[in-house]
């Protein structure tokens, strides 16, 4: 099997502008691609991973990667997927959020000459001369086209700033640059990107001709893949002091059934006949398979010391023999607790365990909670603030999730 059909059997492509000349390219290791990521954290997340995956893959086939974090389209913000403006942020945290990333990446993809490189798009567009982008690449784009792309089209009820409005152009100009400057022939994107993909394969066609070979491809999901990366407790990181091993693990560990198979074909670097053969798998073996693609992305993130530890950890509370030093742990400050006490509701979502007092309420009158073993069915349940001395107290969410609270 090719690279490229590979990547068609996992799930991962999902359109493209030259099927035949692009396998060819990848197949033959002859692609300079490149992959955006937009600095607006310190820590990518697991929205990501198909992206770095993808990757992964492609340099092993020869490829050569350029992972472009986008310092300069980062002062304007992608209006894709967002129903409101992103809040601005300074250089100094554009650069900070860029400095992380890299070395994250670095577990997935080999950097250095000849191989993988990354580019900060600031490098060209903090520079651009405005009357001159004008004439020479927004001569090239049709505002009437731009309007019928579906990331503006969310957007113009609930209103479109023309800073936002800008950005299609802008990424448009890094292929453009990439192209002349990188060598760079091909982009990946996720499917929300197509239409500002396709706008950078037609200007370096409108500015450099016909002939100019520059290719787009598109994720398969990959807009899914960024839902991935959120919980109701919020993002899941790939910085161990953002997300621990451990909720890492158990993330995946606790994925829906239905979608076990398609992230170990999209996530995992397992031969494909083995997670065919995952296909007949039904009940408990549904559980196996989960802690494979639990421990198999864990160890890519975090090495393997830490994933051993992870899933001998969760398998040891699963079974009710672990001890509280296997649980992730909240260490609440004196700030928390009000008269000495602290309330249930506000106790999960400090602990990161629900992303509102709302769904905390929820869980509690469900039955899904439990403190020390006792379950907890009164939302107006309140915790001594002595009882989170030395080991402090365990909770339980569901049958799966635990975690210890402690003073800090």
């Amino acid at each position: 099997m090719t690279c490229y059909e590979e990547l068609k059997a996992r799930g991962l492509i999902a359109q493209v502008t030259n099927e035949e000349e692009i396998s060819k390219m990848i197949n033959e290791g002859k692609a300079t691609f490149y992959i955006g990521f937009d600095p607006t954290a310190d820590s990518l997340h697991v929205g990501h991973f198909m992206a770095l995956c993808l990757m992964k893959r492609l340099q092993m086939a020869g490829n050569k990667p350029i992972a472009l974090v986008g310092g300069g389209t980062g002062y304007i913000g992608d209006p894709s997927g967002r129903t409101d403006m992103r809040s601005m942020m300074t250089p100094e945290t554009i650069q900070h959020n860029c400095d992380c990333f890299k070395k994250q990446m670095e577990r997935f993809i080999e950097f250095g000459p000849g191989k993988a490189q990354m580019v900060n798009n600031a490098e060209w567009l903090l520079k651009l001369n405005y009357i001159e982008l004008l004439r020479e690449v927004g001569a090239c784009f049709s505002v009437n086209n731009m309007l019928r792309a579906e990331c503006y089209k969310q957007r113009m009820e609930k209103g479109l700033s023309f800073l936002e409005f800008n950005y299609m152009i802008m990424q448009s100009y890094d292929f453009y640059y990439l192209f002349q400057h990188y060598g760079c022939n091909m982009q990946f994107g996720g499917d929300d990107q197509w239409s500002n993909m396709l706008g950078g394969t037609e200007l370096i066609r409108r500015k450099l001709g016909k002939d100019a070979h520059a290719m787009t491809i598109t994720l398969l999901l990959n807009s899914e893949g960024k839902k991935m990366g959120k919980t109701a407790s919020g993002a899941v990181w790939l910085d161990p002091n953002k997300t621990s091993p451990y909720d890492f693990y158990q993330y995946w560990r606790n994925v829906d059934d239905a979608d076990v198979l398609k992230c170990l074909r999209m996530l995992t670097f397992l031969p494909l006949e083995q997670i065919d053969e995952m296909d007949k798998w039904e009940g408990a073996q549904l559980n196996q398979a989960k802690e494979i693609l639990a421990f198999e992305l864990t160890k890519l993130v975090h090495g393997e010391e830490e994933a051993e530890k992870a899933q001998q950890s969760a398998k040891a509370l699963f079974a009710g023999g672990g001890s509280s030093a296997d649980m992730p742990c909240t260490h609440l400050t004196d700030a928390q607790f009000a008269d000495g006490k602290i309330g249930v509701l506000n106790l999960l979502t400090a602990c990161g365990l629900c992303a509102s007092n709302g769904e905390a309420r929820r869980l509690v009158q469900q039955g899904g909670i439990s403190v020390n073993d006792a379950k907890v069915t009164a939302a107006d349940a309140v915790f001594e603030k002595d009882a989170f001395a030395g080991d402090g107290i365990v909770i339980k969410k569901g049958k799966k999730v635990f975690h210890r609270a402690c003073l800090d």
